[in-house]
């Protein structure tokens, strides 16, 4: 049975098992491939958009990614209007935390204040993306949270959280400023008939979360569709999972999704 959004089930006496340590304290690799080419961040956020599209992130036009760097309250984002397979270096524009037009050479839509309202509240949320993939999507039409049925779902352990109502279009500060208050801390928000919101401490880490939150709803939905009781993971063991995921697994996923990226299309660097 597959638990809906909106209940808490009471935890098995085996999840007050002692977690499991994970991540860097336990082993940090000493060399990693690299890209192989220096990036800059404008760059680097529109290969974000070409890698995340591949992984079936994108719904058409729609959708927004914004990068607000280190010290910045201006933030990097996508224009109104380009499909994010077709996004390259010199599309990126530059918004101020009022989501008013810095740089660029086209618009911006106004559910960026999805984007500014978020920042302007989550110092941690540096990057903050939001569309409408396909399986998330689903859960969202049918109230459900997606299960963490394989040990890549660990990544989303304590970190997803379901906003109930859908009031249209979030395309004002006020609204924005609304919707961040129910997504508190969580780096996950299901939307409910919407889409998702995934939020990290860097590009590497919020693409990573992005990459992997549809894939985890997916098999939600298959195991939902075969009737069956999917066997569960302990939050013990998920833990240290968890941590491995975050701190050696964000940088290495990207910069190989990167590669690819740029040996197949590579004109997302003009």
């Amino acid at each position: 049975m597959i638990d809906d959004a909106r209940a808490t089930p009471d935890a098995p006496d085996e999840l007050a098992e002692s977690p499991r340590r994970g991540g860097t304290a336990v082993w940090a690799p000493s060399v990693t491939p690299p890209i192989g080419v220096d990036l800059t961040d404008e760059q680097a956020l529109a290969c974000t958009f070409r890698l995340l599209c591949g992984a079936g992130f994108s719904e058409n036009l729609a959708g927004h990614i914004t990068w607000q760097r280190d010290g910045q309250t201006n933030m990097l984002i996508n224009p109104w209007g380009l499909w994010w397979e077709e996004i390259a270096a010199s599309d990126i524009c530059e918004v101020d935390e009022d989501a008013q037009v810095q740089a660029g050479r086209w618009d911006v839509t106004p559910a960026v204040h999805i984007h500014t309202e978020l920042h302007r509240v989550r110092s941690d949320a540096r990057v903050v993306i939001h569309n409408h993939p396909y399986y998330a999507s689903v859960l969202a039409a049918l109230g459900v949270l997606p299960q963490l049925l394989h040990q890549t779902g660990s990544l989303f352990l304590d970190d997803i959280c379901w906003v109930e109502e859908y009031v249209g279009e979030i395309d004002s500060p006020v609204l924005a400023s609304e919707l961040a208050a129910q997504i508190g801390s969580s780096n996950v928000a299901i939307l409910r008939n919407h889409g998702v919101i995934v939020t990290g401490e860097n590009l590497q880490q919020a693409t990573y979360r992005a990459a992997s939150i549809d894939r985890v709803c997916r098999m939600t939905y298959d195991a939902l569709v075969t009737g069956r009781e999917p066997l569960q993971m302990t939050n013990a063991a998920m833990v240290g999972v968890r941590e491995s995921l975050i701190e050696r697994a964000a940088d290495v996923y990207w910069a190989g999704a990167v590669r690819s990226v740029l040996k197949t299309q590579p004109d997302v660097l003009r």
